[in-house]
């Protein structure tokens, strides 16, 4: 008998975390951050306490109470006596690994609480996405996806409870990657070099990494098959797992609308070919009745800049790739340069060593960089400063964009906007809005933050959501600048119907009911799931 538990992603969107057992094997289907939970209880300034390991986050329900399956130096301090009696809980020694979908945090971001002997599976792009997105970023330590640096406990002498610090003595960890769509070994020199150190130098006083070769899927004791998808991350996935029970398959994120649809709808064909027991499916846009596609994005968006005298800001999601290449595009027909963030740019080397038709910031004469003013010449993370020299000929700063404002697009979220004042932009400067609704009150403040500092500085903004009736939603005028990263309601039916499962389990939704309401009629029988609770099959 298969069984399947689910511990995220039940009426909600992201945060997927799915128990797979069949006898005594085991894998979990993604490991994400709830963010949606977390923002119950937590917000920029108050978070989880990383001394306290994983107590924290099993108090507040964020994380299932599977005792044996998470890192030691994390578990050590949690007195697990006092969740034995709670809802969900068990023993879980042993797990084969997690077949990861892609790498955004939301399906990614818990594995970094896994004991790391448990092997990782994904496409060769979202090992590389996630080590990239760790690299340059600020992870928390319930975000360190690829590699870790193991706490100690410690006692201070005014203390009474133990406490989780960082070990500065000792080797930073790092995860095993199990590589499902390309081999490993074919991989460039320049590629393993990357995985095995990044792209410059270690910092000063830092440990190596203790690096895990890559390997393929071949260490898993199932039979796994990797599907290659379409999302608004590179790499996405879906992967079927070959089980007593016959063939699951777990979608992932997907969509038919993108770039690259063409890859979703192979995963149908090849899907549908396994005749599946079962498919768990996303359900984020189940309510939406179609898509914009990316060239729409492209035509609405290069009309709008066509159109504009001064400044143009881009604010889109900062690891959709095929939208940056969208708006590098854009640039090049409108006859400005596209400037990204550090960030951006140390992410699209990374996509280059698996990509190489990927624009090479180096030689492409519409890629620049931002230097960000921060009061500094010199960054203080040593990847920047290895980014600026080796691009040292396509850094600008603010003052060349305040002084041609009309030359430039460039690549800012609501989190940059502090930059605003050192740019200073003219009469005629517009904000285009290429991403998502907000989903919670946190997002909507941004909004509304957002609306002051576009009015204080007299830029235009576009595609901006409005709130109408307690909702909020982009004007239809003003819409088609954002092709989403999810599949609409009919192309999911689409999907479901075109692998035809037995079984239907909808996951990463609010509205997992949608499935039931239009399969009526259908020989596939919709099982919604339940958080902590257990589907058999």
């Amino acid at each position: 008998m298969v069984k399947l538990t689910f511990y995220g992603g039940i009426n909600e969107i992201g945060g997927n975390k799915v128990l797979l057992e069949d006898g005594e094997r085991r894998l979990l289907l993604d490991f994400g951050f709830p963010y949606k939970r977390y923002k119950w209880f937590y917000e920029e300034y108050l978070k989880p306490r990383s001394g306290a390991g994983l107590l924290d986050l099993l108090t507040l329900g964020l994380l299932p109470p599977l005792e044996g399956l998470y890192r030691e130096d994390l578990a050590e301090p949690v007195p697990w006596e006092d969740f034995r009696d709670k809802d969900g809980y068990r023993r879980l020694d042993e797990v084969d690994g997690v077949l990861l979908s892609h790498a955004h945090l939301d399906h990614s971001g818990h594995i970094a609480l896994l004991k790391s002997n448990i092997p990782v599976y994904a496409t060769a792009m979202t090992a590389f996405i996630s080590k990239a997105m760790q690299d340059a970023g600020k992870a928390d330590f319930d975000q360190e996806v690829c590699y870790f640096a193991p706490r100690k406990l410690m006692r201070p002498i005014d203390w009474k409870q133990e406490a989780c610090i960082t070990d500065e003595k000792a080797e930073r960890v790092q995860r095993q990657f199990c590589i499902g769509d390309v081999r490993p070994e074919s991989l460039s020199e320049e590629a393993q070099q990357f995985w095995a150190w990044g792209f410059y130098e270690k910092r000063p006083k830092q440990k190596a990494l203790c690096s895990q070769p890559l390997m393929d899927c071949s260490r898993s004791q199932f039979r796994l098959h990797c599907f290659r998808v379409d999302h608004s991350i590179l790499g996405a996935c879906a992967w079927g797992v070959e089980t007593s029970a016959g063939w699951i398959v777990y979608s992932g994120d997907l969509r038919l609308h993108g770039k690259r649809g063409e890859m979703t709808r192979r995963f149908i064909e090849e899907a549908a070919a396994l005749e599946p027991t079962a498919l768990i499916i996303e359900g984020t846009n189940v309510k939406k009745d179609d898509n914009v596609p990316e060239r729409d994005v492209y035509e609405n968006a290069c009309r709008a800049v066509r159109n504009a005298t001064g400044l143009v800001i881009a604010d889109f999601s900062p690891r959709d790739v095929d939208r940056l290449l969208t708006f590098l595009q854009i640039a090049k027909d409108c006859g400005r340069k596209l400037v990204i963030l550090p960030k951006d740019a140390y992410l699209l080397k990374t996509v280059r060593l698996l990509e190489p038709e990927t624009p090479d910031i180096a030689t492409d004469a519409n890629i620049v960089i931002y230097e960000e003013t921060i009061g500094t010449k010199a960054p203080s993370r040593v990847w920047m400063k290895e980014m600026g020299r080796e691009y040292s000929h396509k850094v600008v700063v603010a003052e060349d964009i305040r002084n041609n404002q009309g030359d430039f697009i460039l690549c800012f979220s609501f989190l940059d906007l502090n930059e605003l004042p050192s740019l200073q932009p003219r009469k005629g400067s517009l904000y285009i809005y290429s991403s998502s609704e907000p989903h919670d009150e946190e997002q909507e403040r941004d909004f509304w933050r957002l609306g002051h500092w576009l009015e204080h500085f007299g830029i235009k903004g576009l595609g901006l959501p409005v709130e109408r009736d307690g909702r909020w939603e982009i004007p239809d005028e003003e819409g088609g600048l954002h092709a989403s990263g999810h599949a609409c309601g009919p192309d999911l039916l689409d999907v479901v119907r075109g692998i035809g499962p037995r079984y239907l389990i909808p996951v990463h939704s609010e509205q997992p009911s949608y499935y039931g309401a239009y399969l009526k009629s259908s020989q596939i029988q919709v099982r919604l799931p339940e958080k902590g609770k257990t589907i058999e099959l």
